[in-house]
C-alpha cells in the first residue's frame, strides 16, 4: 500500500469522527477549523537567490559568465548567514531558484544535457524554468555531483538557525527541455507517456499542435540569445516535433518573442475549450478542512499531471522542506488545488502553502476550496501603497481595498519588493528607500497575514545595472550577477554593518525592529479597526497622504500612524465612540510610545470619543502602543 493512500484511509476515519454523533446529544459533532494555521504567529518570510546571495564578485559584466561574474553557492549560507537573517526577524526563508532550472553552461560531466540558449531567458536562465523537479541547480553547488546533499546540509543549518525553508513548485509550465536525472524510481518524466498525435488527451502532461514543428520566437528591439555570443547551440533553432503549446497558453508553433517561450504549459485536464474533464468539488467543500477534501479525491480518477505534481510533493516533504510557493497558480484549476494541498497537509499539517495569484475574484475559492494558507495581495494592497509612495494617488483607496479582504485579511501575504516587482530604491519606483518605511509600517501592521521581505530590501538596494536579460531596477533573475548592498553586509563572510554606509545601518535596524515586533506582537493578530475615515471627516490637517489604523488584543492596543509625504505632518489623531467603547480606558489620559523608536505622545480621553497629537516627519511610521 502506497504513503499516500494510507494517509486518504487515515484522512477518512478522521472525516467520519468528524461528522460523527455526538453520544450525549445526539447532534453532530462541530466541525474542525477548514484550515490549518502555518505558524501560530504572524510570519515573516525572506526571499532569497542563492545564485546572488553570496556572490561577493564585483565584476558584473552584463551577459557575463560564472567564470567572469562569479556565482552563490549554497554553501554561502553559513550558520552566520542565517543567524543574522533570523535576527532580522525571519521565521522562513525562501530560497528561490534552487530547483533544477534550464541554464547556459556545460554540465555534460554529470550526465547532464546541454540546454539551448534559444529557448532560454538570459546566461544563467529562469528558475521558473525547470529542468529537474528531482534535483537542484547545479551552479549552487561546490561539487555539482552531490548538489542535493549540499542542498540537505543547507536544510539542516537553516534549521539549525530556527529558519523554516520554502521552494517554488511552478505547476503551470515545465522548461521546454525537461528531463529529469534524479526522479525516485517508478516515477515518469512530464510528456514521457503523451500521446502526440493530438491536441489534448487528459491523461497527457503537455497540449501539442499536431503535425507542426516548434518555431524559435523572431527576435524582437534586437534581441539575440547571450547577446549574439557564438555557441554551438545558438543557431536560432529547437527542436521540438510536435510544438507544445507554450507556458502562458500561446497555441502558436511559433511563439512570441514576449511569451513565454522557454517552457511548455502543463495539462491539468482543462480542455481546449476551457471545459474540465476531471471531476468537481462540490461547492460546500468550502466549509471543510484539508481531511475532508483529501477523502473525497480518495476513489477519484484525476489527470496524471496531478498525480506527477503529488509525487514532486511528497519527494520534498520528505527531503525535508517546509512549504511551498506556488508559481502562477491562479493559471491552475482550483480543484488540483484541493487535491495536492489536501495531500501535502495530511503529511505536514503545518506546511507553509503560498499562492502567487493576481484575480481577487478568485481568493475566497483559492483559500477555502483550493486549501491555500496565504495568496499575493498584490493587485490590491501593493499596487494602492506603490501608487501613494510614486505620488501618483493617495492612501483613501486602502480604506475599500481592506474592506474587500473582510474574512481573509489574514490570508493575504504582504509585501512591497519581490523578484518580480522593480526596487523601491530604484528611480523607476520611489528613488528613494525612506520611501518603504511608511509603506512596510502599513503592510506588515494592517493584518495578521505574513509579511515577505526581498533579500538587500532592508539594505535600500536599488537594483541598478542591466546584467544582460535583466533590467535596471528589479535585480535580475536571469544572469549571473551579485548585489552590492548585500556583498557590503557579507563582508567577506562576516555578516556584519561594518562596510555599510550610515543610511544602510539605519534601514536596516528599521526593518529589524519592524520585523520582531511583529512576529511577537498579539495586537498585530487580533482586532482592526480603520481610522483614516473618520479623520479625514474630523480631523483638520489630516490628509491623504497620512494613514492610520488601530490594532488589539485584549490590554494590547495599537495606534498605527504613516505618513507617505516628503514633508512633515502636524495633526490631532481623532478617536471614534466606538472604539473608545471597545477599549474601555479607565483614566482620562494614556502616554503612547512608539514601538519601533523613541517618540511619545499622550491620548486625551473625553466623553465619548478621544484625540492625540501627533508630529509625524516625512516618510515615517509610528507603531504606538498604549501605556
Amino acid at each position: 500500500m502506497n504513503k499516500f493512500i494510507q494517509l486518504l484511509l487515515a484522512s477518512a476515519i478522521a472525516t467520519s469522527t468528524l461528522t460523527a454523533c455526538n453520544s450525549e446529544t445526539g447532534t453532530p459533532a462541530p466541525e474542525e477549523s477548514s484550515t490549518i494555521v502555518a505558524t501560530n504567529g504572524k510570519p515573516v518570510i525572506y526571499q532569497v537567490l542563492p545564485r546572488l546571495f553570496g556572490n561577493t564578485n564585483a565584476t558584473n559584466k552584463p551577459w557575463g559568465t560564472i567564470e567572469e561574474n562569479g556565482v552563490g553557492k549554497f554553501s554561502d549560507f553559513t550558520p552566520k548567514a542565517l543567524e543574522e537573517i533570523r535576527a532580522l526577524g525571519a521565521d522562513y526563508i525562501w530560497y528561490t531558484g534552487s530547483l533544477h532550472h534550464a541554464l547556459v553552461r556545460d554540465y555534460t560531466a554529470f550526465g547532464i544535457s546541454n540546454d539551448d540558449p534559444d529557448v532560454i531567458k538570459g546566461r544563467a536562465g529562469s528558475p521558473y524554468a525547470i529542468k529537474d523537479y528531482y534535483s537542484v541547480n547545479p551552479d549552487l553547488a561546490n561539487d555539482p555531483a552531490k548538489r542535493l546533499e549540499e542542498f540537505k546540509a543547507l536544510l539542516e543549518r537553516s534549521h539549525d538557525a530556527g529558519l523554516k525553508v520554502i521552494i517554488d513548485i511552478v505547476p503551470n509550465h515545465v522548461a521546454r527541455n525537461y528531463q529529469s536525472l534524479a526522479k525516485p524510481e517508478g516515477v515518469r518524466d512530464f510528456g514521457a507517456d503523451d500521446d502526440t498525435s493530438v491536441a489534448y488527451a487528459r491523461d497527457n502532461n503537455f497540449y501539442y499542435v499536431p503535425g507542426e514543428p516548434f518555431q524559435v520566437p523572431e527576435a524582437e528591439d534586437g534581441y539575440q540569445p547571450l547577446n549574439s555570443e557564438s555557441h554551438p547551440l545558438a543557431d536560432g533553432k529547437f527542436e521540438e516535433t510536435p510544438a507544445k503549446w507554450t507556458g502562458n497558453g500561446s497555441r502558436a508553433p511559433q511563439p512570441a518573442q514576449n511569451d513565454w517561450y522557454e517552457t511548455v504549459k502543463i495539462n491539468f485536464g482543462v480542455r481546449p475549450d476551457g471545459s474540465y474533464d476531471f471531476p468537481q468539488l462540490p461547492e460546500e467543500y468550502a466549509q471543510k478542512d484539508f481531511r475532508a477534501h483529501a477523502a473525497f479525491w480518495a476513489d477519484k480518477e484525476v489527470p496524471d499531471s496531478w498525480k506527477k505534481f503529488r509525487q514532486i510533493t511528497d519527494y520534498w516533504l520528505e527531503f525535508g522542506v517546509d512549504g511551498f510557493r506556488y508559481d502562477m497558480s491562479g493559471m491552475v484549476p482550483v480543484a488540483f488545488w484541493s487535491y495536492l494541498n489536501s495531500s501535502i497537509k495530511m503529511q505536514k499539517p503545518d506546511a507553509l502553502l503560498l499562492a502567487e495569484i493576481y484575480q481577487p475574484d478568485l481568493y475566497r475559492d483559492y483559500i477555502h476550496l483550493g486549501k491555500m494558507d496565504y495568496l499575493y495581495d498584490k493587485v490590491g494592497s501593493y499596487d494602492a501603497i506603490r501608487a501613494v509612495m510614486e505620488g501618483k494617488a493617495g492612501t483613501d483607496p486602502l480604506v475599500d481595498i481592506q474592506k474587500s479582504l473582510e474574512g481573509i485579511e489574514d490570508n493575504m501575504l504582504r509585501f512591497m519588493e519581490n523578484h518580480d516587482e522593480q526596487r523601491i530604491a530604484s528611480p523607476e519606483f520611489a528613488g528613494n528607500p525612506r520611501a518603504g518605511i511608511p509603506a512596510m509600517v502599513v503592510s506588515t501592521t494592517i493584518s495578521g497575514a505574513p509579511t515577505l521581505l526581498y533579500f538587500g530590501q532592508e539594505l535600500g538596494e536599488p537594483g541598478a545595472g542591466d546584467a544582460g536579460f535583466g533590467k535596471s531596477s528589479r535585480t535580475t533573475i536571469f544572469d549571473y550577477w551579485s548585489v552590492p548592498t548585500i556583498r557590503r553586509w557579507n563582508n567577506e563572510g562576516a555578516f556584519n554593518s561594518e562596510k555599510l554606509s550610515e543610511s544602510e545601518q539605519q534601514l536596516r535596524s528599521f526593518y529589524q525592529r519592524l520585523m520582531n515586533f511583529s512576529t511577537e506582537s498579539e495586537a498585530l493578530r487580533g482586532e482592526y479597526q480603520d481610522l483614516h475615515e473618520y479623520n479625514r471627516k474630523h480631523s483638520a490637517g489630516y490628509d491623504d497622504s497620512v494613514y492610520t489604523f488601530a490594532r488589539w488584543s485584549g490590554d494590547d492596543r495599537l495606534l498605527i500612524v504613516a505618513n507617505f509625504d516628503k514633508a512633515p505632518k502636524n495633526f490631532e489623531l481623532e478617536i471614534p465612540d466606538d472604539l473608545k467603547k471597545a477599549w474601555n480606558p479607565t483614566d482620562k489620559e494614556t502616554k503612547l510610545h512608539d514601538q519601533l523608536g523613541s517618540y511619545q505622545t499622550k491620548l486625551q480621553w473625553k466623553d465619548a470619543s478621544g484625540s492625540a497629537s501627533i508630529e509625524i516627519p516625512p516618510m515615517s511610521g509610528y507603531v504606538l502602543k498604549l501605556q
